[in-house]
Parts: structure tokens; C-alpha cells; sequence
């Protein structure tokens, strides 16, 4: 029997007001990820990545089509299920951190903590370990101007990972990164997919980020024209095709 797909997406539509018409992003996407696997998801810009992202994330709801993940419906979840849904299931990481600027680093990756009702000790006790494990711990009471951006990173990655969600989301999560810097983090990323077996998802225009992931979905003008594991070979020189 085949295992359960943690996320599948089946025949999705979303369009978008520009002036007076409506515009679709994506035209009757359809995709399958297991548990524990690393997909990379990129296309050119406008191709429809993030809003893909979005959607499998709970961010955002489709015109058309359905979301299943861990074999529940999340595409008609009232807005207070699919923000329970969001808490339990999926943390993001964004190019732009998004971290409060007047708080400390373990404030920041606690403040999930703060909505669940959790007590501020057990919080802050959680936040701490988080940041010992990405090698932030000795930063912990940093404000994020007194962070590099790898360090800043770290801290929202620490943030995602706060509620033990199973799914992983990043959306241009290096972007704003160093090529090096940039490496270290995606290096974090594959190592929570293999020792915590987290599903991880990141939307990205470096086609490095096929050096980390298991499988690579590609997108063009809305469509997912290629879709592959990254340990074959024959793909490597469409995927450069694709996004150029």
C-alpha cells in the first residue's frame, strides 16, 4: 500500500485583479510530496512560485482545485481552522526575516509561544533550545540589528521550528544572503529534513539550491513544465533551460 502523500494539490486555479482584468497565476496545478522529502520550487519571475508556496502553505486559498496535507482538506478550512492549521502544521521562513526589531533573538523564535498560551518560561526554555541547536545560543539576547543576516536567518528558522511543525516552507529564504551565507543556511535546511525528517519546501531563483533538495519542481507562466529528482542527471541542463 502506498504511503499517504503529506501534501497533494489537485487542479489548482488562482487569478489575481491587475487594472480591470484577472490575471491566473496558475493554471490547473497539480502536485504530490511525500513526508520528509526537500522540493525546490523554481520558474522565472511571474511564474507562479510563491503564490504555489501560499497556497500549499494555507496562506492563501485557490479559485479552483483542492489542498489535502496529512490527509486533511485544508482548501475549505474556515479562516480561524486554516490559521489553527497554519500554527500546527507548516512554519515560514522568508527572505526578509520578518523578526521585531525590539526583540531579543530568544524573544523572537518564543513569540509563537505567546498565541498557544504557553507560559513564559516554558517559552523562552523551548526558544533557548531551538537556538542552541542552530548554533545561536551564545546570540540569544541579541536584538536582530545587532545580527547578520545569517544570524537573522537562523533566528526566523529557530521561530518556524517553534510549534514541531512537520512541514518547512521558505520563500526566497537566501535571498537577501550572501552566496556563502546563503549555502550555510540551505546546508540547515537539508540537515532538518534528514535528521528531523521535516518536509521541506523552498521557493528560490538559484539553481544551487538543486545541490540540497531531493526533487525539483519547475514552473513557467503558470504551468509546472518540469518536475524531477534531483539525482537524475538528464534533468540538470533543462532545469538550467527553465530559468533562464
Amino acid at each position: 500500500m502506498l504511503e499517504q502523500p503529506m501534501i497533494e494539490a489537485k487542479n489548482l486555479i488562482k487569478s489575481f485583479p491587475v487594472g480591470t482584468e484577472m490575471l491566473t497565476v496558475l493554471k490547473r496545478v497539480s502536485v504530490s510530496i511525500p513526508a520528509g522529502q526537500f522540493v525546490g520550487i523554481m520558474g522565472p519571475s511571474g511564474s507562479g512560485k510563491s503564490t504555489l508556496l501560499y497556497l500549499l502553505g494555507g496562506l492563501d486559498r485557490p479559485d479552483r482545485g483542492s489542498i489535502t496535507v496529512a490527509g486533511h482538506s485544508v482548501s475549505s478550512l474556515t479562516s480561524n481552522d486554516l490559521a489553527a492549521f497554519r500554527s500546527q502544521m507548516v512554519g515560514f521562513v522568508f527572505q526578509a526575516f520578518h523578526l521585531f526589531p525590539t526583540l531579543t533573538a530568544l524573544e523572537n523564535v518564543g513569540m509563537p509561544g505567546i498565541f498557544l498560551g504557553i507560559p513564559r518560561e516554558e517559552r523562552l526554555q523551548r526558544a533557548m533550545q531551538l537556538l542552541h541547536a542552530l548554533g545561536m545560543a551564545d546570540r540569544a539576547d541579541h536584538r536582530p540589528s545587532q545580527l547578520s543576516g545569517g544570524q537573522q536567518q537562523r533566528v526566523a528558522i529557530a521561530r518556524a521550528l517553534f510549534n514541531r511543525p512537520p512541514i518547512l516552507m521558505g520563500d526566497e529564504p537566501t535571498g537577501a544572503l550572501d552566496s556563502k551565507t546563503g549555502q550555510t543556511v540551505m546546508r540547515l535546511l537539508r540537515s532538518l529534513c534528514d535528521k528531523q525528517k521535516k518536509t521541506v519546501i523552498v521557493v528560490t531563483h538559484d539553481p544551487n539550491v538543486a545541490q540540497y533538495a531531493d526533487r525539483m519542481v519547475i514552473l513557467k507562466d503558470g504551468y509546472i513544465v518540469d518536475d524531477y529528482l534531483t539525482s537524475d542527471e538528464n534533468h540538470q541542463k533543462e532545469r538550467d533551460n527553465h530559468v533562464a
